[in-house]
């Protein structure tokens, strides 16, 4: 993952999740965008995971609702604004996929 950061975004540094936005018009088949690509660190999500109590596939959820915000054009690093309104998306959706209104294990 350090390496992929460090192709492609030039940060010398492991992330837990990375998205590629699929901006190329060619690459869109008849009737279906595609958003792009995501790439999850297993060993990040889990160490996170276990940081935070929380289960690995919990942890997963929110770095593929986050990527997945990130590919819609959500972004958290623009402003403080910005990354309001890109949390508050995160646990909506979050709350739908594991049906949790609470969210009390929310990182």
């Amino acid at each position: 993952m350090r390496q992929i950061n460090q192709k492609y975004r030039n940060i010398d540094k492991t992330t837990n999740v990375l998205s590629f936005p699929m901006d190329d018009e060619s690459m869109i088949i008849p009737g279906i965008k595609i958003l792009g690509d995501l790439v999850i660190s297993e060993d990040t999500a889990l160490k996170e995971a276990q940081d935070a109590r929380i289960t690995l596939e919990q942890r997963v959820s929110q770095l593929l609702v986050h990527g997945i915000l990130h590919l819609l054009g959500y972004d958290h690093e623009t402003s403080d604004e910005d990354d309001k309104i890109m949390t508050k998306k995160s646990k909506e959706l979050i709350s739908i996929i594991e049906n949790d209104k609470n969210l009390s294990w929310w990182m």
